[in-house]
């Protein structure tokens, strides 16, 4: 399935082709004018900002809470009638430690709080933290893809494998674009999501 997008695209290799190209660009936007700066570091409202940014010139959707319900293999994220609550919660998190600050990360990836493009945004929203409350951000050249997303889907149950691997690339190298912009490859991201109605619950 094909999302609906701003650009008429039908066919899903070439949507995710540009949607890279328009969001990397985005990205740079988002860094190189300072914008990020200017946002709460840990709020959902920042994160919505982020992914608006990044997305609203592929979807309609881009920084808006998703409507559906959403799952990937066995795994189903936060329910639509419980997300606003989860955010709520996920917002009133403590953040002061690294152990904090990850645990609030995992907490934001079960919410998968947008339809598409939460890997990137909550990766930048992730270093705005750390680099806020310990002046640091996450090296993600530094980290295995493959490892990074098996570490992500048993996160929920875990943490302790994510915060562990994400810990050996932190750097104090806070403001390097090559830094910031490893963090929105795509192919850090979960694919295959589908879409399920609430009575499947």
């Amino acid at each position: 399935m094909v999302l609906e997008n701003k650009l008429g695209i039908t066919e899903s290799a070439e949507l995710a082709r540009q949607e890279e190209r328009i969001s990397k660009k985005k990205a740079l936007e988002l860094f190189e004018n300072e914008i990020l700066n200017s946002l709460d570091a840990g709020k959902f409202d920042s994160l919505a900002k982020i992914h608006k940014y990044l997305f609203e010139d592929i979807y309609t959707f881009a920084g808006e809470i998703r409507t559906v319900n959403i799952a990937k293999g066995n795994f189903r994220f936060a329910p639509v009638m419980y997300l606003k609550q989860a955010l709520e919660h996920i917002d009133n998190m403590p953040q002061s430690t690294y152990e904090e600050i990850i645990e609030k990360y995992v907490e934001m990836n079960v919410a998968h709080p947008f339809r598409e493009g939460n890997g990137r945004s909550t990766r930048i929203w992730l270093d705005l933290i750390l680099k806020k409350e310990l002046g640091k951000v996450v090296d993600w050249s530094n980290v295995d893809k493959e490892d990074y997303l098996l570490a992500m889907e048993r996160s929920p149950i875990k943490n302790v494998e994510i915060r562990e691997l994400l810990k050996q690339s932190l750097t104090s190298d806070v403001n390097n674009r090559e830094v910031y912009m490893k963090g929105i490859d795509a192919s850090y991201t979960y694919e295959g999501y589908f879409v399920y109605k609430t009575a499947d619950l």
